[in-house]
């Protein structure tokens, strides 16, 4: 059965996703990045993503994804045919990876950035990341470029981090220095093994 000795990586964007996901690979814990899937399917659905989106956002047969951000954060409707595209084939290759984990029956993490939002996969456990919303806004505006009013947009369409944070099954607090992540990070980890024994 896929998923049992899975444990999802979650957040709201810009929370430290990416910060964890190292610190957890850098313990010897397999990785399954849906975001990687997801890029990987883009490009692969191309064709269709030109006929639903314009072949002005294809360069080189590869989809520009920034462009392709604007127009779904700006248009939920546009944002519901994508994920109606994309999100049953990124299951597919999830629960494929995830399968062939699960027979070695070791604890493994999927980084899932929409796992509360979609609802979509039957897994227990959950790791929320968890910053404030004025460090998020900064760490946004700061990584990818965007104006304060274009972050928050992003921010707010995803459920609220302190609603995440309720249903995590562990918390991780990233609203100091990498140091104090680094703890955070090894205190959940000795938690996990201890669930799993």
């Amino acid at each position: 059965m896929a998923f049992e000795y899975a444990i999802v990586l979650t957040g709201s964007i810009a929370t430290g996703k990416s910060s964890v996901s190292k610190i957890f690979s850098s313990f010897g814990f397999f990785m399954i990045d849906a975001d990687k899937i997801a890029h990987q399917i883009l490009d692969e659905q191309y064709q269709e993503i030109a006929q639903l989106f314009g072949s002005d956002l294809l360069h080189n047969d590869k989809v520009d994804r920034k462009a392709l951000g604007s127009i779904v954060f700006a248009d939920p409707a546009k944002r519901k045919v994508l994920e109606s595209l994309l999100h049953p084939l990124i299951y597919d290759e999830i629960v494929r990876q995830a399968t062939k984990q699960d027979k070695l029956e070791i604890p493994y993490i999927i980084d899932i950035p929409l796992f509360f939002e979609g609802g979509r996969y039957p897994i227990e456990k959950s790791m929320v990341v968890y910053a404030k919303k004025e460090q998020q806004l900064q760490r946004l505006m700061q990584r990818d470029g965007y104006n304060a009013e274009d972050a928050l947009q992003r921010i707010e369409t995803q459920i609220d981090v302190n609603e995440k944070r309720k249903n995590a099954t562990y918390i991780i607090d990233n609203t100091y220095d990498s140091a104090h992540l680094q703890k955070e990070c090894e205190r959940v980890k000795e938690e996990i093994l201890g669930d799993f024994k």
